[in-house]
């Protein structure tokens, strides 16, 4: 005879690329509010005080996306995050945008567990975080495991000191490493959060072995909208968009003699003002954050001649040229290349607040400036220009300086041509280019051609040590800028 203790009904909320989106943001002629964690808090309220048994997680970049989350380094959002209170969360590659030491400040700071097992410092060759975490949930044992995309080995370049075992085969492995030691008879359900982006979910869960007993990947960093969850290898795959818009909800029964999933459904669900009663404190909260920030930066510093917009990383565009062609003011060189996903918005315009500029450009790192040949120039155009680079889940897109022209043929899969002022670039001759530095201590991936051949002809100098600092000071001296898509990358 079974008993009903044998099932258990849970229900999971998770969220995932939240970005530091905290506000509501109003829509329609009678001010529909859309989004925000005064709402997103008031859904978890809701359904915590309904549903006996209900987990919040998140997977992945909670930091990055807003002025409050920008001025206080992160330090904002784990203070919001922790009145949350979620369950438990996974890291993605944003959490390392303020430096691997401020990350283990915040981590510190979390009163929430925070799970991953692969990020190891590689000197003792010892996991960064606790890989896992077994959470009891009404007398049943779920084991959360976390893991990170490729993304995140970019930027821990920028740290020598942080390894990760970051493939897709070594994820699985760790994965597995985990399961046989840990996941006994007791384990009634296991969870993988990844921030790998949807198609590596499906990869990695086909590579899984079912021995191991995942049952679920929930996901993030492809900022994916799915009607329904995937499954592969029997195991349940999904994720919740991008930003607070809206929230993912499974409830799902589990059979604690089989440890496996009986029952489950699936919901993508809008946050709004018809969903729950706003969290009025968490409001309270956020707006002591939002103030301090508001007097600080909402103040004009530059009118532009019309509004500038960057629509897609994946071409040229107005706001793009005008970024890159004040750099290249700066920097002097003669090209600069200026990652496209940094530009951290679609518009800019006309009128711009300190405020503006900073969310459209959070990042604050320095400008390398390097020479190499024009051989090794054609190089790097013919690798960031290629079909297979203008994908926009994964591409490693640049904005480019005022003088270049570049084409490049689709169809043959090569670059036509490339000049400079009007000249060719001649294989033999020495140019000097500038980049920030994650692109250069990332310059495989980014320009297709290894940081020691970026050195081969002069030692790279840094020329500025905080591209905000150089578009803040030309924003703030010069009134009425315009730009326009000039050609400089052109595909056939």
């Amino acid at each position: 005879m079974m008993t009903t203790e044998r099932f258990k009904k849970i229900t999971i909320l998770h969220s995932n690329d939240m970005h530091g989106d905290f506000l509501a943001e109003s829509k329609g002629a009678e001010g529909h509010l859309i989004g925000g964690l005064s709402l997103l808090s008031g859904y978890l309220n809701k359904v915590r005080s309904e549903e006996k048994n209900t987990l919040f997680v998140i997977s992945g970049d909670m930091v990055q996306g807003s002025m409050i989350d920008t001025e206080y380094k992160g330090i904002s959002t784990i203070e919001i995050m922790n009145y949350l209170a979620p369950d438990v969360v996974t890291l993605g590659n944003h959490e390392l945008d303020y430096g691997f030491p401020h990350l283990l400040l915040l981590e510190k700071m979390a009163t929430f567990p925070i799970v991953n097992a692969n990020l190891y410092i590689k000197k003792y060759n010892k996991r960064l975080m606790n890989p896992y975490i077994i959470l009891n949930v009404d007398g049943f044992d779920i084991m959360f495991i976390g893991i990170v995309t490729e993304e995140i080995l970019n930027s821990l370049k920028l740290d020598k000191s942080i390894g990760t075992f970051v493939s897709l085969e070594d994820a699985a492995a760790e994965v597995g490493k985990i399961c046989d030691t840990y996941k006994n008879d007791d384990i009634d359900l296991t969870i993988l959060m990844t921030h790998i982006g949807f198609e590596e979910d499906k990869k990695l869960a086909a590579m899984l072995d079912p021995i191991w007993g995942v049952d679920m990947i929930i996901g993030g960093h492809s900022h994916t909208i799915l009607e329904q969850p995937a499954q592969v290898n029997n195991i349940l795959i999904t994720q919740a968009g991008v930003g607070t818009d809206q929230i993912g909800r499974f409830d799902i029964t589990v059979d604690d003699d089989t440890n496996s999933i009986v029952e489950w459904k699936w919901q993508l669900i809008p946050v709004d003002n018809n969903l729950a009663q706003p969290d009025v404190e968490l409001e309270k909260f956020i707006n002591t954050f939002k103030e301090e920030v508001d007097r600080k930066y909402n103040r004009l510093i530059c009118r532009l001649t019309r509004k500038l917009t960057h629509p897609w990383r994946e071409i040229e565009t107005e706001l793009g040229n005008l970024m890159t062609d004040i750099l290249a003011q700066s920097v002097m060189s003669d090209v600069v290349f200026l990652g496209s996903s940094s530009i951290r918005g679609t518009e800019l315009g006309p009128l711009v607040t300190l405020s503006d500029l900073k969310k459209i450009y959070p990042y604050d790192g320095p400008v390398y400036r390097v020479r190499v040949t024009g051989e090794q120039l054609t190089k790097i155009f013919s690798h960031i220009m290629r079909a297979e680079n203008r994908n926009p889940d994964n591409s490693q897109c640049f904005q480019i300086s005022k003088g270049i022209q570049a084409v490049y043929n689709d169809a043959e899969r090569k670059l036509e041509s490339l000049t400079i002022n009007g000249k060719p670039v001649e294989a033999h001759n020495e140019y000097t280019i500038c980049l920030q530095e994650y692109h250069y201590k990332n310059s495989v991936k980014s320009l297709g051609i290894i940081t020691e051949d970026l050195t081969k002809l002069a030692q790279p100098k840094v020329v500025a040590t905080s591209v905000q600092n150089v578009l803040e000071e030309y924003f703030t001296s010069n009134q009425l800028l315009n730009s326009y898509i000039e050609g400089r990358l052109i595909y056939k």
